[in-house]
């Protein structure tokens, strides 16, 4: 019986790609690939004459099974137009597929945006989550927003660059004074990962272009400000999480490491915010 190898390809530079995923490019007996024009160039690349047909959103219905029966008589390679299959694209669907029909499933490790991405941002990565794409539409965005208000682990998401400003300003409204990573075009000729607030990033970029992926700091990793410095942020800080539904010792507990405060000052904080 045949194996699926589930390989992972470069999310930009071509020289990402590892040994091992050349080696068994060139071994198996058919490439699916989620844009053949994308895999023939890579595959051009390094002088590969591998047999392929399109494995996509559009077509794994009829392709699910056809490739399962060419498991039988051959190995096949996964491939997406970048980094790896089953992550944000196509492939879940075929992985299953092959296991429940007794074939072997291996993956071949490559190229990572969501590792590169943390790796280059410098924003703390002790504990990480990865979000996918982020919701199109304002209301849902602005919800998963509101729910990383004392969400401790670091937030890695993808987004359009049409959607990435609208995107930046709205996260500027709900969580002001966490710190992002804005990593766009990765590995490519006009990489560039900006790091600052929200407001900050969307200031930077004005308009975006490239492929985005970006990073949320968790709420109790960002650098603490000064002692009294902003009352007013605090204040509004205060409120916001009323308006959240935390108590007021969830608050206390994120609030006090981040801005130097007592306890005692933020419950007379909590106590304003209700009139």
């Amino acid at each position: 019986m045949g194996t699926l190898y589930v390989v992972a390809t470069p999310i930009g530079n071509l020289e990402d790609v590892t040994l091992r995923a050349l080696r068994v490019l060139r071994e198996v007996g058919l490439v699916a690939a989620e844009d053949t024009r994308v895999a023939r160039k890579l595959l051009g690349r390094f002088g590969i004459a591998a047999r392929l047909i399109s494995f996509n959103d559009h077509n794994k219905s009829t392709r699910i099974p056809e490739i399962i029966g060419r498991l039988a008589e051959t190995d096949i390679a996964l491939v997406s137009d970048a980094g790896t299959p089953a992550i944000s694209d196509p492939g879940v669907e075929l992985v299953a597929a092959a296991r429940e029909a007794g074939h072997a499933v291996v993956p071949i490790p490559g190229a990572s945006a969501l590792v590169a991405a943390l790796s280059a941002a410098g924003l703390s990565a002790r504990t990480f989550r990865f979000a996918g794409f982020l919701p199109r539409e304002a209301g849902p965005l602005r919800r998963f927003f509101e729910s990383l208000a004392i969400d401790t682990d670091t937030i890695v998401a993808f987004e359009a660059p049409a959607r990435a400003v609208r995107t930046l300003r709205l996260l500027a409204e709900v969580l002001p004074e966490r710190r992002v990573a804005v990593c766009r075009e990765l590995t490519k000729l006009h990489e560039e990962v900006f790091v600052g607030t929200a407001h900050e990033a969307a200031e930077h970029f004005g308009d975006v272009r490239g492929e985005i992926v970006l990073i949320i700091e968790g709420a109790n990793a960002a650098p603490p400000r000064e002692a009294g410095k902003d009352d007013e942020g605090l204040r509004g800080e205060v409120a916001q999480m009323r308006e959240l539904g935390l108590t007021r010792a969830q608050a206390a507990a994120l609030l006090e490491r981040r801005f130097k405060v007592s306890r005692r000052r933020l419950y007379q904080l909590w106590l304003e915010a209700r009139t």
